[in-house]
């Protein structure tokens, strides 16, 4: 039998909304491009309502496979913050929207590569080519700023923002977000899924692409970005690992980080921010110990892995560039006579 209904994956709690905004203070947005051969779009987490420049939150991250094209990842490695909010959106228009984050932060702090450091942009990116028509490049500085300015507590998901144009087991992929609590504290994730091979995909330990698959594999050529949030309070070696447990989730949705797959996580804590003027204080924080830290990790792969499956569940059917289409795993199941 073949599952209808989306499964709840673990035993661990949801936060309200069950989705990466029930850590307190993060908010998503999204721009959504969806005119023919144009499916595509952007995606914006903001860590918080003040300056990210100003107010730089600790973050660390976790590349399980290379295959990406992201910018600002070399100076989160080094310096283990991040300071502008998080965008997602096709591998073509990572330029665009990090021009425009550049430009954002210039016009709230005019000092900003001059008394004040450069500004890191942080633009991840999958690749919706399949759909959408990626050599216009047709995402521009103003549909970032609709996604920023959109930002709030409610996150639509499957083929919205950014993941209007991607493919998910070769269904209809995008964006997904899941939250769960941890002890005190809340993990969540917001995935931007593009990833994996209809006969791979696992749904709550059941090989349902085995039974829905009818051609035979093509080459995987997907990527997936994996966010998650916490208000525990890490550092970010703490959160590099936090972010490596997405992997886990990942894989048991039946991905096995194929060649041509980017496969990259991100966690950040909300718990405190470091400021970027040397003026200001940084504070005192006391870090959660590392042996407390297994149930952070249980909560990320649990919330990651459902993520995933909000994404796929969420997603509408999309035709877009050269009658390219992909259906949604909803409407195969209806079409198969799934209870």
């Amino acid at each position: 039998m073949l599952i209808s209904a989306i499964p709840r994956i673990g035993t661990l709690p949801s936060g309200r909304c069950d989705a990466i905004t029930d850590v307190h203070s993060v908010a998503v947005g999204h721009a959504t491009l969806a005119d023919g051969e144009v499916q595509t779009g952007v995606t914006v987490i903001r860590p918080h309502a003040g300056d990210p420049f100003l107010q730089r939150v600790p973050a660390g991250f976790a590349v399980l496979n290379g295959f990406g094209k992201s910018v600002g990842l070399l100076q989160v490695e080094e310096l283990g913050v991040l300071e502008t909010p998080i965008a997602l959106t096709n591998t073509f228009s990572v330029p665009a929207v990090a021009a425009a984050q550049i430009r954002q932060c210039i016009a709230a702090n005019p000092e900003c590569g001059r008394s004040l450091p450069t500004v890191n942009p942080l633009v991840f990116e999958c690749n919706d080519g399949f759909l959408n028509d990626i050599q216009r490049m047709a995402v521009e500085e103003s549909h970032y700023l609709q996604a920023w300015a959109s930002a709030g507590e409610d996150v639509a998901q499957g083929a919205v923002g950014a993941g209007r144009g991607m493919s998910c087991f070769s269904l209809k992929g995008g964006i997904g977000t899941a939250s769960r609590r941890a002890g005190t504290h809340t993990v969540g994730a917001l995935v931007l899924a593009n990833f994996g091979l209809l006969h791979q995909l696992i749904v709550a330990g059941q090989p349902v692409g085995k039974r829905l698959a009818r051609q035979p594999a093509e080459a995987e050529k997907g990527s997936i970005i994996m966010l998650l949030a916490t208000d525990a309070p890490l550092d970010a070696r703490q959160l590099r690992r936090l972010a490596l447990r997405a992997g886990a989730g990942l894989a048991r949705t039946g991905s096995v980080f194929g060649h041509g797959s980017g496969d990259i996580a991100l966690a950040f804590s909300t718990a405190y921010a470091l400021p970027q003027r040397r003026e200001d204080p940084t504070p005192a924080v006391a870090l959660l110990h590392d042996g407390l830290l297994d149930e952070l990790f249980q909560a990320a792969a649990d919330s990651t892995e459902q993520a995933i499956l909000h994404a796929l569940w969420h997603a509408e059917s999309v035709t877009g560039r050269d009658g390219h289409a992909r259906p949604a795993l909803s409407a195969l199941l209806r079409e198969l006579g799934s209870p």
